[in-house]
This record gives structure tokens, sequence and C-alpha cells, in this order.
């Protein structure tokens, strides 16, 4: 890499965190209450960081389905070591639970896309609702690169569903965006990534890619590519896209 060339990415890198920085300050100030979900992978110990450093009114909650991987349950102790936080955690209603698990088997999900959504909106839709009641906005730590589904992502969404907006500050990040933050601010981040891990979700629903796979491919990876959402970004079955709105 020439250092023209060079030059011009660190650059690049800089304005989108500048931005992003701004959209997350933007939100801090103006859509007070204001919430972040956390899966604890990568992208989000970006936003958890930038949130936390900079000290902003927003709170941080992440969605304890009962069916995580211990590397991710290990990250709140590390977030709580480091930055001396707790993010709060929502958890599936018990007997929804148990009445999935009656109908479909504890791991029925495998069987159907519509056994698996059900089992997402027991253990993920439902928590993030009660998780976002109340507020006035909601942060995601998605971005345009991880899927087909999220090409056309915006950073800023009207949530009809929830009646707030909803903002991806990292729409326009990419891979090597995420790591250069990780690296450069010493930021924590979930152990899988280091075992072909990029995308992480519950322990039976996700597996490591191989080289060249798209970043998502272990999530349901018995699923078309169309399919791989969880509900929690989807409307009547259909993802809420709109375009842009300035912060």
């Amino acid at each position: 890499m020439s250092a023209i060339h060079s030059n011009a990415v660190i650059q690049g890198f800089e304005q989108k965190l500048a931005a992003t920085t701004a959209t997350l300050e933007g939100i801090a100030a103006n859509y007070s209450p204001a919430v972040f979900a956390s899966s604890l992978a990568a992208e989000d110990m970006v936003l958890t960081d930038l949130i936390l450093r900079h000290q902003l009114n927003i709170a941080i909650f992440s969605l304890e389905t009962g069916r995580l991987h211990a590397e991710t349950l290990a990250m709140l102790d590390k977030v709580k070591t480091q930055y001396g936080y707790e993010i709060a955690l929502f958890r599936p209603e018990p007997n929804a639970v148990d009445t999935y698990v009656a109908s479909h088997g504890l791991n029925g999900f495998y069987e159907s896309v519509e056994a698996r959504k059900e089992c997402c909106r027991v253990r993920k839709v439902e928590p993030l609702n009660r998780a976002l009641s109340g507020k006035k906005a909601w942060i995601t730590g998605q971005r345009r690169a991880q899927s087909s589904t999220r090409s056309d992502l915006a950073v800023q969404e009207d949530d009809a569903a929830h009646q707030m907006q909803k903002f991806n500050p990292l729409a326009d990040w990419t891979e090597a965006d995420v790591w250069q933050y990780i690296r450069a601010k010493n930021v924590p981040y979930n152990a899988l990534h280091d075992k072909g891990y990029p995308s992480i979700g519950c322990e039976p629903c996700t597996r490591a890619i191989q080289a060249g796979e798209d970043v998502r491919a272990g999530r349901w990876w018995w699923e078309n590519p169309e399919s791989k959402e969880c509900g929690l970004h989807v409307v009547d079955g259909k993802l809420i896209r709109i375009k842009q709105v300035a912060v």
C-alpha cells in the first residue's frame, strides 16, 4: 500500500469515526431516553466503547436468550472490569420458553424457518419489546457489509413497530474499520472472533465460517441467506428500511 493510499484510508476512517461519534452525541442530546441493544460482538463493543468513553446518556442492554455461548456471557464481566459499567440483561419469559420447548422440542428451530423464527420471537423479540418500552430511540450495531439483507441499511430509520427512531451508527463501517478501532483503543472483544466467528448469535444457531464465506454465513447456516434475520429488525415479515435521515 502506497503512503498516499494509506493516508487516504486513515483519513476515511477518521471521518467515519467522527460521524459516528457525532451521531451518538446527537442521539443522547435529542432522543433521551435512548438505549443501545448490544449483542456483545465486535461492532457492538465499538459502540459500547464510544458511548462509555464519551460518557453519553445512552443506556446499554443485552438480550440474554438462555442459549448464548460462554464466551459471549464472559463479555459482561469484561465490560464491567474495563469500564465499571454493568450491562442490563433482558431474558425471555420462562413460561413462553416452556411452551415453545413443549411444542417444538429444545432444538426445534432446525426443523423449519417458521419454528426458528418462533424461537427467536420468544427468546429475543419479546424481551426486546420490554427493553424498548418507554424509550424514544434505540441503537444497533448493524452494518451494510454484514449481509444481503442489510445492503440498504440507513444510519437512521423510522421504527414504526416500536414508534421510535432507530439508529445504526456503524452502517457504513467495514469489517476492517471495526477491527482498526478495537485494536487502536484496546477494546475487549468476544473470544469467539478469534475462532472464526465474525457474527455471533445463540450457540446452537451459530458456527464458525470458512475462508471466503459471507460474514453471516455461520448464522442459521441451514437456511437461505434471504431468511437470515431473527425478527428484531423486521415488521410483518419485512425489514424496516427507509432513506437516511440526518441526526
